[in-house]
């Protein structure tokens, strides 16, 4: 079956380049963005492990732990991370997933036949502290993923989870949010005492402020 949004992700334990993992225990109280790629010492891949290394201060203010998946082994990993350090002028600290067997990729759907019948496109899972699917997204193989993007919809989602609120299109922290249309005005006004614009009936902005 496919993973669905809200569905509590599947567990595994697997070898990484920081060591031995069980997925549900390493994320533990954080969220974790868990990303795939088709292949160790790749280009594409390359710059995307390095700029998930780059942006490692980023994602723990955000309380989000990086782990990256190939369908290659530990060594192979180890030997590319010097690659990608040199290359991307960084110094990659996160675990990368060893895969050989296809076994998490299967699990988690990262195998896309038209694709390849052996190597995971670029699939991206945003998972919450209680182990849930909050968002997906699945690149080609030719695409390198727009990490704005990813930071951005971790803020949306955990914004969202902080004061009830949804976001707008393009919207970016600081940017006014929705007041979903399942809160009526006698509620909004526990939870936005602030005030809110009407646009719509079902159309109303407001500020928020962490």
């Amino acid at each position: 079956m496919p993973l669905l949004l809200g569905d509590v992700v599947p567990d595994f334990t697997a070898d990484t380049t920081t060591g031995p993992i069980s997925f549900h225990d390493w994320i533990g109280d954080d969220w974790a963005f868990f990303f795939s790629h088709p292949g160790d010492f790749t280009p594409v891949c390359t710059t995307e492990m390095g700029r998930t290394s780059q942006l490692s201060a980023e994602f723990e203010k955000r309380g989000v732990k990086p782990i990256g998946l190939s369908t290659d082994s530990v060594e192979e990993h180890m030997r590319w991370i010097d690659d990608v350090n040199e290359t991307q002028n960084t110094t990659l600290r996160f675990p990368i997933v060893a895969d050989p067997d296809l076994k998490i990729a299967r699990l988690y759907d990262m195998i896309h036949p038209t694709q390849s019948e052996t190597a995971a496109v670029r699939s991206v899972f945003i998972i919450d502290n209680m182990k849930k699917l909050r968002l997906t997204m699945t690149y080609p193989m030719s695409v390198g993923r727009n990490f704005d993007e990813i930071l951005r919809t971790v803020d949306a989602l955990q914004a969202g989870d902080r004061h009830q609120i949804a976001t707008p299109a393009d919207w970016r922290p600081g940017d006014e949010v929705i007041i979903p249309p399942s809160i009526d005005d006698v509620a909004a006004k526990g939870l936005f005492p602030q005030g809110w614009t009407t646009h719509r009936p079902y159309l109303r902005t407001t500020h928020v402020q962490d």
